[in-house]
């Protein structure tokens, strides 16, 4: 999830120098450069995003974890868009019917938000040992009563393009649902 612009001074505040994110767009205004680790201060995901889940998620990993472990996270996200998007093979025909707004977005990750996020990723193994895929979803695919199959069939895709052991890596999986 890209995170809502708007981020408070609270969450500002120095970010413990073990968690970490790597830029996947360039963040001109920040500094910050495409394919490069920096402090997880946020926006992780782009430099007109703001608070997203990651943020605190790794913030609690490193308060949590060993004084010698660091915490990397690479957010390729697109706001508002469906599961749909970050499939393999649906990725371009979805995409061809978003929002002008949305296409924007998406530019960002050269057309393809998923091969995107496995480039990313490939470049975040040589510095670390991913272990887990954190995965959340808000407003879009409400009803879909395949989502659970299509969030899998991504993990899968992940799995065999990042050449991980689907034994040792779990997928943490969120999403917003209706109150009732």
């Amino acid at each position: 999830m890209e995170g809502f612009p708007g981020i408070e001074e609270q969450d500002k505040a120095a970010v413990d120098k073990r968690f970490q994110v790597l830029a996947a767009v360039d963040f001109s205004n920040m500094g910050r450069t495409k394919g490069n680790w920096y402090d997880g201060t946020p926006p992780l995901c782009s430099s007109n995003t703001g608070l997203s889940p990651a943020n605190y998620f790794g913030r609690i990993m490193v308060a949590n974890l060993p004084k010698n472990i660091n915490v990397g996270v690479v957010n390729v996200s697109v706001a508002g868009c469906k599961i749909e998007l970050f499939d393999k093979d649906s990725c371009q025909t979805y995409a061809a019917t978003d929002p002008l707004w949305m296409k924007n977005i998406i530019k960002q990750y050269g057309g393809n938000p998923y091969a995107h996020l496995v480039k990313m990723a490939k470049l975040a193994q040589k510095d670390g040992v991913i272990k887990d895929i954190l995965f959340h979803q808000c407003e879009s695919n409400p009803n879909d009563s395949i989502w659970t199959l299509k969030v899998k069939s991504i993990y899968d895709n992940l799995i065999k393009d990042l050449n991980l052991n689907p034994d040792s890596l779990p997928l943490l999986a969120g999403e917003l649902v209706n109150a009732d």
